[in-house]
């Protein structure tokens, strides 16, 4: 028997992750303007910090992933991850705290965000067909608060003041502590593996605590702030070298059979994919906003369209579209058609060189600022690829990974977006010193990872059937 409707809490998880991508996303919309012309910065040494910034923001998932499968349970890390995140925004508002604040952002986010994936997932059992539509729903939930978070947020910052911007992300990340309390009842009845359970008054003392104790934590990992700066890629190799060692010395106590390894080497290697996919996306953040920033008309009807209003495109296309894409795929899957999840993340990167490649013919040729319309062209094609890309993978690594290492698993597949977040703030740099062009680079390795995606996507389905 098919269920038709998604189970209810998806709409408590739903509005949790609204608001916290919504201070996510205010953060990120301001602050390499916000290091540029606030804090007068360098283009290149604004770009750094947010790439160290984004890169940790998705290396810490796997430390959040280990301590809730091993010790803590996916509830208490997300609600230890939102206070550690809302301390953080509300210390954006102060300019002397500027970089323990981005450090508790780090923190909170590595307990928050393989942990709430991870508890969607739950919600369904494993042959549930509705799966990949629930977290395509749950992604327009990202992609709501994605949208209001440049404009309000980003609009406050830049015309107000920016400090009062970064206060109002702290606010957001409140709502949505809020939202997920009110609705553990629900998850507790829906959750599928029977984990989750109220937390008593004990767990909030201990979810408060481990929130405090990161602020020193934090003040010790600034005092190494140049080691991180300089050897990150370091970082992320003794990363993945310790997630493998751990998984090979408790095989026995993880793995049930053959088939969970087939399945941790099938996440790994679409992992590497993706890593390719999100270098060029994450250019919204970095090199596109300062694109919108430089060479581009924003006059709109007289009204000059602040630079980071264009960071709002993509998530308003994900929800006007998002729910025609979930039900989509959600009627392929059912029609079993030989569409299979590598050649929908191939799809993805091909979109998203599309992208790049249509702002390289029109920047090309053109001796001025070009049209704004040409830019919402580009976020247009990169939207439509991460709907085939994002939500794709979120659902597939909830739905293949060996239950025991579950969030772990979910922080192993976001360590492909730490090291694109790095990638993504020092690229421009690097090939600039070489004299090559960011966009015309990025439409070339798109293309090229795409199709060979395609072209091993039929022996990678094999791994997990």
């Amino acid at each position: 028997m098919i269920k038709k409707g998604n189970p209810l809490s998806l709409s408590t998880l739903f509005f949790t992750e609204m608001w916290e991508r919504f201070s996510y996303y205010g953060m990120r919309a301001l602050l390499v303007l916000y290091l540029v012309n606030s804090l007068n910065y360098s283009e290149s040494d604004a770009l750094h910090i947010y790439a160290v910034y984004t890169g940790l923001v998705y290396l810490t998932p796997l430390i959040g992933g280990y301590l809730a499968d091993r010790f803590l349970g996916a509830q208490k890390s997300i609600f230890i991850g939102g206070l550690t995140m809302m301390i953080g925004h509300f210390l954006m508002a102060f300019p002397d705290y500027l970089y323990l604040a981005i450090g508790m952002l780090i923190i909170g986010n590595g307990y928050f965000k393989p942990n709430i994936s991870s508890l969607l997932g739950r919600l369904y059992k494993l042959n549930d067909l509705r799966r990949d539509s629930g977290f395509s729903i749950f992604y327009v939930g990202i992609n709501l608060g994605a949208f209001l978070a440049p404009l309000i947020v980003g609009y406050v910052g830049e015309t107000i003041n920016w400090h009062y911007g970064f206060a109002i992300a702290g606010f957001g990340m409140l709502a949505g502590l809020i939202q997920f309390s009110y609705g553990q009842n629900k998850i507790i009845k829906e959750d599928t593996t029977h984990q989750s359970k109220k937390l008593k008054l004990a767990d909030w003392g201990l979810i408060s605590i481990i929130s405090l104790i990161n602020i020193p934590l934090i003040l010790l990992i600034l005092e190494v702030n140049q080691v991180l700066n300089n050897f990150f890629f370091e970082i992320l190799l003794a990363s993945i070298v310790i997630i493998f060692s751990y998984l090979f010395t408790r095989k026995k106590q993880l793995f049930s059979a053959k088939e969970d390894l087939k399945k941790i080497i099938y996440i790994g290697v679409l992992s590497v994919f993706v890593i390719f996919f999100w270098v060029g996306f994450e250019q919204a953040g970095g090199s596109l906003t300062l694109f919108a920033n430089n060479s581009v008309d924003r006059n709109f009807l007289g009204f000059i369209i602040p630079a980071s209003f264009f960071q709002s495109i993509n998530p308003l296309i994900i929800i006007l579209i998002g729910p025609m894409i979930a039900n989509f795929w959600l009627r392929v899957d059912r029609s079993k058609s030989n569409i299979n999840t590598p050649q929908k993340m191939a799809l993805g990167l091909l979109l998203l060189a599309g992208g790049f490649f249509l702002i390289t013919l029109v920047n090309s040729s053109s001796g001025s600022n070009i049209s704004l319309w040409w830019l919402v062209g580009v976020y247009f094609l990169h939207t439509l690829g991460e709907l085939c890309l994002s939500p794709i993978g979120l659902s597939m690594v909830s739905k293949v990974s060996p239950k025991k290492i579950a969030s772990l698993m979910m922080g192993f597949w976001f360590l492909s977006s730490a090291v694109a977040n790095f990638m993504a703030g020092k690229l421009p740099g690097i090939l600039e010193s070489n004299n090559l062009d960011l966009f015309t680079f990025l439409t070339v390795t798109s293309v090229v990872a795409g199709l060979l995606l395609l072209l091993i996507s039929t022996f990678m389905e094999k791994l997990v059937k």
